[in-house]
């Protein structure tokens, strides 16, 4: 087995650049990971009872798991237990499987535990050591009833995390070691889309940040578009990315199509919204088509993203209501034309509604936050909680659309893939009983489905994933699980994995803060990760606040009142 290559277009992990380190799942070279196998690594810890298509009963015996409790090598050390991993012998190789349960037999024998196992993989046998070598995902040949089962060791771990040569990122070390190196394959991570999954206070930001910045080491010429709620990121990628808030965003209004113009412009409900709606896109067209890039372009729709003056569209509303072969009376006209003024008016629109905003600046608009060229800073943050909440869906759903319409309508050009990544994702794509029918849920939803074909990587994180909407999680090919508190989460996230996974994801309850189970096309077998720890000026801003430590200090609380009361009343500016 190769360590990571580090092929030109990525800037990997190469061991060599630190004397000690470990590839992705090779290991060091030290004279410990050397050593000679112990007697409880040749010796067997059970016998398999029964086989089925993806797992298998094993008995283990409690004698020889009290002898491997004692050994040096933490990955014996833990054989036999849930969430370990055990090897059995066939005819010409060693399979590999993760215990996912125990329970004493109370049958038979008192000394023997029985444990369902979970197949991961098979690979061949080194005739000379008897160790693992050629791993692969899957199994082709199955042990009978009797077959003898191992210890998996260090070593063997070694060879069964060994990259297969493909691009990756590593971002932490594989449980039980404490050597070998945790990755994740680049490619089939971002090609089939990922989700982040965990409760709050787990490190989600944090895991979530050092996943992009490594993406980030890794292709810094690649565009990642990250759309962050809470203003979390912002700190995180000062250095090695942009920002964008309400201050610097300035997001044209004429881009967004039909569809986004009734979320925003129409307050109506029922038989009435749908006159406002026919309304609106009448008049809509006549704006767009006053533009001299409308005659260039020729025949234009509702949609097209042609450029038009707010002051137009209110004087061809004005026209039409004027008219007396009107079907409606004025109302209709009248509540578009109010809502209209009131977005002009109010400060904290600007960012969209701005009589700045008329100029033909897609291109530039697209290039700066697709980071095309990127410069070296290929993420672009886009901070959104500054953004009024009653259009913050239609800002996420815009920002999203573009991405996918770019993709489709790029597809003569060379391949530009991009990242869209969403925060807080149960927000925008929540299921039936929470959907409200907004365009960002439609369009996140089709991305999820479809986006894979034109280049288009999805990362979905969230704390709630039973929120999301159906179908979305399992169209993720790569899972990152952290602890999840919720029992309808984990059985939400257990019904989106593979079989074999299930075992893996049984201890998701238990995991620690910082640690993960990640499954699926992203890494060559299930795996339980410690992630690394990320330098401070790298963290997102979501620690939570020390209440113990805050409400033992006084001092300045009136000055404090009155400056925040002062930039409430301005609403930051």
């Amino acid at each position: 087995m190769n360590d990571f290559s580090r092929p030109q277009q990525f800037n990997t992990f190469n061991p060599a650049d630190e004397p000690g380190a470990v590839a992705l799942n090779r290991g060091s070279q030290s004279e410990h990971a050397e050593q000679a196998e112990t007697d409880n690594a040749t010796q067997p810890i059970g016998v398999v009872l029964e086989i089925a298509g993806s797992g298998s009963q094993i008995a283990l015996d409690l004698q020889r798991l009290g002898e491997c409790m004692q050994d040096s090598d933490p990955s014996i050390a833990l054989a036999g237990q849930v969430g370990s991993q055990v090897k059995i012998k066939t005819a010409d190789g060693w399979l590999l499987a993760s215990v996912r349960n125990q329970r004493q037999d109370r049958r038979g024998d008192a000394n023997a535990v029985l444990a369902n196992i979970d197949f991961m993989g098979e690979g061949s046998e080194e005739k000379l050591t008897g160790r693992i070598h050629s791993f692969r995902r899957g199994v082709t040949r199955y042990p009978i009833p009797g077959a003898l089962v191992y210890p998996a060791t260090t070593q063997d771990l070694r060879q069964i995390y060994a990259s297969d040569g493909r691009s990756a990122i590593q971002i932490g070390t594989v449980y039980p070691t404490s050597d070998i190196r945790a990755g994740m394959y680049i490619d089939p991570l971002l090609g089939k889309h990922f989700a982040l999954l965990g409760s709050t206070g787990t490190g989600k930001s944090t895991a979530a940040a050092l996943i992009l910045h490594r993406i980030c080491e890794a292709a810094p010429e690649g565009h990642i578009v990250m759309v962050d709620p809470h203003g979390e990121y912002s700190a995180a990628f000062r250095e090695t990315g942009t920002i964008y808030d309400v201050s610097n965003l300035q997001m044209p209004y004429w881009l967004m199509n039909f569809e986004e113009h009734c979320e925003v412009l129409l307050t109506s409900s029922g038989n009435a919204r749908q006159e406002d709606a026919d309304i609106l896109a009448k008049c809509l067209l006549k704006a767009r088509g006053k533009n001299r890039l409308a005659e260039s372009v020729g025949k234009i729709t509702v949609d097209s993203p042609i450029p038009y003056l707010l002051s137009d569209f209110s004087n061809i509303l004005q026209e039409e209501m004027g008219k007396l072969d009107k079907a409606t009376s004025s109302a209709p006209y009248m509540r578009i034309k109010t809502k209209i003024e009131e977005l002009k008016a109010d400060p904290r629109y600007q960012f969209m509604f701005s009589g700045m905003l008329v100029g033909d600046t897609m291109a530039n608009f697209i290039g700066k936050i697709f980071r095309m060229p990127g410069n070296g800073k290929p993420i672009s943050i886009i901070d959104v909680s500054g953004v009024p909440s009653d259009i913050t869906s239609t800002v996420v759903a815009v920002l999203s659309r573009m991405v996918f319409d770019f993709a489709i309508w790029s597809r003569e050009e060379k391949t530009s893939p991009i990242l869209l990544v969403c925060e807080e994702a149960h927000r925008y794509v929540p299921n039936e009983k929470n959907a409200d029918d907004s365009s960002v849920g439609r369009i996140l939803s089709r991305i999820a489905k479809e986006g894979r074909k034109y280049g288009i990587s999805l990362g979905l994180i969230t704390q709630r994933p039973s929120d999301l909407a159906e179908g979305v999680l399992s169209q993720c090919g790569t899972i990152i699980s952290m602890r999840l508190n919720n029992d309808r989460d984990q059985a939400f996230v257990k019904a989106a994995m593979p079989e074999g996974a299930r075992g893996f994801l049984d201890s998701i309850p238990a995991l620690r803060n910082r640690e993960c189970i990640i499954c699926g096309e992203g890494v060559a077998i299930p795996i339980r990760v410690a992630f690394d720890n990320l330098e401070e000026a790298k963290r997102p801003a979501s620690e939570d606040p020390s209440f113990a430590e805050l409400w033992r200090k006084s001092g300045g609380e009136e000055d404090a009142v009155v400056r925040t009361v002062g930039r409430w009343r301005s609403q930051g500016k």
